[in-house]
């Protein structure tokens, strides 16, 4: 194997920041940040979501829109076209 073509594999500290909830496990990410954990110094990598906050995992659903952009378009905006023209007739 070639020597110093290969990134730094060490333990780092994940911090899911919107479950409040610490990940230990070993990565290539590069991070200046350090914080302790279990009375050790880790390089501290925080997170905006995880398994831990996703939807997907937790089983919890967030409230969305239920209606497309058609119908969101026609909802805004069908008052401009529901208007009726006048004939040449009358």
């Amino acid at each position: 194997m070639r020597k110093d073509i290969h990134p730094n594999y060490q333990e780092v500290l994940f911090h899911d920041t919107n479950a409040d909830v610490y990940f230990l496990t070993r990565s290539t990410a590069n991070t200046k940040a350090t914080r302790e954990y279990e009375g050790k110094e880790y390089p501290y990598y925080p997170l905006d979501i995880s398994s831990a906050s996703h939807p997907f995992y937790t089983g919890e659903q967030r409230k969305s829109s239920t209606e497309g952009r058609v119908a969101s378009f026609n909802k805004r905006f069908g008052a401009f076209g529901g208007r009726s023209k006048k004939s040449s007739a009358e």
